[in-house]
């Protein structure tokens, strides 16, 4: 793992676009890091634009979507990794797909809302976006 790659959450992502406080200072700080790659999942990506897709209109998604391809290296997942999520005992499903996404990228810290979900994990830092600080230069 690479302590320089940082995976962020699809929940994060959607609570910086809510207007959500420590996912907005969470976002807004991972931005400034210099010298830490973003990533994030094209789960999340979908995710994202499906929450949204209630509430707002498709041309402010498509500018949330374009920052985030911007800002973030997008992982892609696959049935492989679907069937080596099934293999961990997590508490979420779908946080054990993420977690096996985010793998692939060498993602050492996690950014997540639900930490709970993934105490079992390891060779991961897990950090709340209240804690992201934790996180230094």
């Amino acid at each position: 793992m690479n302590g320089n790659h940082i995976f962020v959450d699809t929940n994060v992502l959607i609570g910086y676009w809510s207007g959500i406080d420590d996912d907005c200072r969470c976002i807004k700080y991972l931005f400034t890091l210099r010298g830490k790659r973003l990533y994030t999942s094209s789960l999340s990506i979908a995710q994202f634009v499906s929450v949204f897709q209630k509430t707002k209109p498709n041309a402010e998604i498509r500018k949330a979507v374009n920052e985030l391809t911007a800002k973030f290296n997008i992982l892609s997942f696959t049935e492989k990794d679907i069937a080596d999520s099934l293999e961990i005992t997590g508490l979420d499903m779908e946080d054990n797909i993420q977690y096996v996404i985010s793998r692939k990228g060498k993602c050492f810290h996690f950014v997540t809302n639900n930490k709970k979900d993934y105490t079992n994990l390891t060779n991961i830092n897990v950090v709340k976006p209240s804690q992201i600080r934790q996180i230094n230069q």
